[in-house]
């Protein structure tokens, strides 16, 4: 691991993920979860104060890079967080653990996306929802072309993050049926800030 993924990413990705605009976006998607919640990608804990404490009985926080969990700071939020430092396809938890599943601004870094969610499912209790807030493909042929240009450089500078997931293809070859989704650019760059929420089952 180099000095700027040790010490300056984390750093960048948690200024970043911590705008206004993001911010308001996960208000949309965390107080969904209920129940026993696995949060996929929890980085420096940005969903915790948006969890319903009434609904929410435990959280584990996967992440495989501890460096951004440190930045976390206080967790008193009202119901037990548990990190995991694992990578996203092999989680540490039994099948059908997990009442809900969050992952927000997360898919987008993962290296394997597909073999995930499969995992994800696996750990899903029937009935249990994927609850998801990412950004992605954009709808508009000039600006994916510009996505694709760009894939290379970006991901070299935000950690592996790619711009131009297909996020409905994505879930769908992860074994998950949307059940609803919402999408539209946020404010920002066109190349990096269509956003699909929503959850699955």
């Amino acid at each position: 691991m180099g000095l700027y993924t040790k010490y300056i990413l984390p750093r960048v990705a948690h200024f970043l993920c911590s705008s206004k605009l993001i911010t308001q976006q996960r208000k949309k998607v965390v107080p969904l979860a209920s129940g026993r919640v696995l949060e996929i990608g929890i980085g420096s804990g940005l969903n915790l104060p948006f969890y319903d404490a009434q609904k929410v009985r435990h959280v584990w926080g996967l992440d495989p890079n501890e460096d951004m969990w440190n930045l976390a700071g206080p967790r008193n939020v009202g119901f037990d967080v548990e990190y995991l430092q694992a990578s996203a396809e092999e989680i540490p938890l039994a099948d059908g653990s997990a009442d809900s599943i969050v992952v927000t601004y997360t898919l987008c870094s993962v290296a394997k996306a597909s073999e995930a969610l499969k995992d994800m499912r696996r750990v899903l209790k029937p009935g249990g929802e994927l609850i998801f807030c990412e950004h992605g493909a954009s709808p508009e042929p000039s600006v994916r072309r510009w996505q694709e240009r760009l894939n290379p450089i970006w991901q070299k500078a935000a950690g592996g993050c790619r711009l131009d997931l297909q996020i409905p293809r994505l879930l769908e070859q992860g074994g998950f049926k949307i059940h609803d989704m919402d999408t539209m650019y946020i404010q920002g760059p066109k190349f990096a800030s269509y956003n699909y929420w929503g959850t699955a089952v």
